[in-house]
């Protein structure tokens, strides 16, 4: 098998596009090269993973993602953590310019980047978010399988979405 036919081969294994997508609208000075492309890959593909190794600055990847999202839907945008990591994130936007508030029910939502736990979830009206973003995504290979198929059900007709893990 030659490159031209192995290309062919792993074009064929892959899915239709299910997100339409945009361009990222701000500069992001406080992001390093590597960090804006796969912010650009998130944003231009609307509905994808991000996979960087630690300390190659996923939260920051995470935290614009987010402000893009709310920007391109003009809907709140939700970044979900692992208990104990809201409070760490909402730094992580801080250091990028995103406003970003800590939400712990329905109530909390504010029209920008919203930050929640993932046990938090049945407390928020998920139809409000133009966005989400997964922190540590592979988690939920650890939850059971209820909670995986909630967040899938969940976000089913979300507009953009990211999925991040080291």
């Amino acid at each position: 098998m030659d490159i031209h036919e192995y290309r062919d081969f792993i074009a064929s294994k892959g899915g239709t596009r299910t997100g339409e997508g945009f361009p990222v609208r701000h500069d992001w000075p406080g992001l390093f090269e590597h960090q804006r492309r796969t912010l650009e890959f998130a944003c231009e593909g609307g509905r994808t993973a991000a996979f960087l190794d630690t300390g190659l600055g996923k939260s920051r990847v995470e935290a614009a993602a987010a402000q893009e999202f709310c920007d391109a839907s003009g809907k709140p945008s939700l970044i979900l953590t692992p208990l104990a990591v809201a409070q760490q994130m909402r730094r992580e936007c801080e250091a990028v310019g995103v406003e970003a508030r800590v939400v712990r029910e329905d109530a909390e939502v504010w029209s920008g980047v919203n930050i929640a736990n993932y046990e938090r979830l049945p407390k928020l009206d998920i139809s409000a978010f133009g966005g989400v973003v997964l922190d540590e995504s592979s988690i939920l290979k650890s939850f059971a399988g209820r909670t995986r198929n909630m967040l899938m059900e969940a976000f089913r007709d979300c507009p953009f979405k990211l999925a991040a893990t080291a």
